[in-house]
């Protein structure tokens, strides 16, 4: 990246990262408020972005806007595919932007937006890798598909759809990348080094709304224990009935190899995370929200709806509640925590999605696990990799129904601020990790065999 005379001029993956976090494609499970322009205008500007990609890599189209591609390499015995998806999340119409969400600014070393993290960041940085090794007439080892949902964000079909393509014609990956952890600074307490952390399974995603019924009324003669009462406390009773902890076998591998590096009190409990489990999970609930999501099943009460008008008793009131659900655990097991917890047979709890967690992908002495690590060690000399259980749930879930290792990494630095950017304000990519991040995704498919 240059300046001249005061203005940035970005490098030519930036500028083509740039392009599309300006192009507002944001998704939603009603499909009447879809923006289908802007998909369109993406879709077209992927085309002019790279030429070569589309010229010379078979193109099937998935859904509306999903786009599955796939590179012929010398092998197709031993197939990989290459995720990330297409739109982004709704912004927040009060939030305090630095820079508005969609103009895509450039400043103080970042690409500031909606988007350049999750995912078009992932999703430039693989078709540029792509578009450049192409430049060279570059032919990989096995054949490379590269999968581009565009309704991740409301758990669409896409993902779904494009797995239903691959088994209909055969085709059962080696291995399945897609977006989920990164290069992450500041993680752990005390941990000065990098971790480049590898979601070998994620957590399950289910939604309920628990919803509390009444007469309502006027406010000017409250009765007691109405539905906004009723629907508060079996809040807190939920807040106050967290699930067990408890460390999954990716997780003590992942304190294990952060043990050197440790501050030296914890290096004993962390390198012996498989002996002393209760002692280290312990320690990861009481260390802030973060590292206490690696430890159990979470709970999010998000949205709240009551009475339409101030003056007026609510005859409903509703909430809905996330659940990230550990491995080893089940939607069936967490709808029965929660209705423990609320005990109060006149609040009903509705399923709306049901996500169960995902089987654990293989890591130890694998193949394909060592080559995405020793990538890593190779463009981010400073960080440690690792397994570990993905908090959030993404469109690769749906894979594993046909590979036995699919790993979920995006390969950029992120801080710990830029991680609670994702989904909130300020989003931003570092200029010089995104380059990094294209050169890591070119090492990948040099290094295929």
């Amino acid at each position: 990246m240059r300046t001249h005379n005061g203005a940035v001029t970005p490098s030519r993956a930036l500028a083509k990262l740039q392009r599309l976090v300006q192009i507002p494609t944001i998704s939603s499970s009603d499909a009447a408020l879809i923006d289908t322009a802007a998909f369109d205008r993406l879709l077209e500007a992927m085309v002019e972005l790279f030429p070569l990609l589309h010229a010379r890599l078979e193109l099937t189209r998935v859904g509306a806007h999903g786009l599955l591609f796939r590179w012929a390499g010398a092998s197709a015995e031993r197939p990989v595919v290459l995720m990330a998806h297409l739109d982004v999340v709704p912004v927040d119409a009060d939030s305090s932007w630095t820079h508005p969400p969609f103009d895509g600014v450039i400043a103080d070393g970042y690409l500031w937006g909606r988007g350049p993290l999750d995912d078009k960041g992932c999703v430039v940085g693989i078709c540029e890798a792509v578009e450049l090794l192409l430049e060279r007439d570059f032919v990989p080892a096995q054949d490379v598909w590269l999968s581009f949902g565009a309704d991740e964000e409301v758990f669409g079909t896409d993902a779904s759809d494009a797995v239903a393509i691959l088994t209909e014609r055969g085709v059962r990956p080696w291995m399945v990348l897609d977006e989920g952890g990164a290069v992450a600074h500041d993680a752990f307490p005390g941990v000065t080094r990098p971790v480049a952390v590898v979601g070998v399974a994620e957590k399950g995603s289910s939604s309920f709304e628990m919803r509390a019924e009444g007469r309502g009324g006027h406010a000017s003669m409250p009765a007691r224990m109405g539905p906004t009462a009723r629907l508060a406390r079996a809040i807190l009773r939920i807040e106050r009935s967290p699930f067990p902890a408890k460390l999954p076998a990716p997780a003590i591998e992942l304190f294990s190899r952060l043990a050197p590096h440790a501050p030296g009190p914890l290096r004993p409990l962390m390198a012996n995370g498989a002996k002393l489990a209760p002692l280290l999970t312990r320690a990861l609930v009481l260390a802030g929200a973060e590292p206490a999501a690696l430890a159990r099943t979470t709970v999010a009460v998000t949205t709240l709806s009551g009475s339409p008008a101030i003056n007026v008793i609510a005859s409903t009131a509703k909430a809905g509640v996330n659940v990230r659900i550990m491995p080893g655990e089940s939607v069936a097991s967490t709808r029965r925590h929660l209705e423990k917890a609320i005990s109060d047979e006149h609040v009903h709890l509705d399923l709306l999605e049901s996500g169960e967690p995902s089987p654990v992908s293989l890591y130890e002495d694998e193949p394909a696990f060592n080559l995405l690590e020793e990538c890593v060690a190779e463009v981010f000399g400073d960080a440690v990799t690792s397994p570990y259980v993905l908090m959030g749930a993404t469109d690769s879930r749906h894979f594993t129904a046909i590979c036995e290792r699919v790993y979920r990494f995006a390969p950029f630095r992120m801080s710990k601020a830029q991680r609670e950017s994702i989904h909130s304000y300020d989003e931003r990519i570092g200029t010089d990790d995104f380059e990094e991040g294209v050169r890591w995704y070119g090492r990948l498919i040099e290094r295929l065999t």
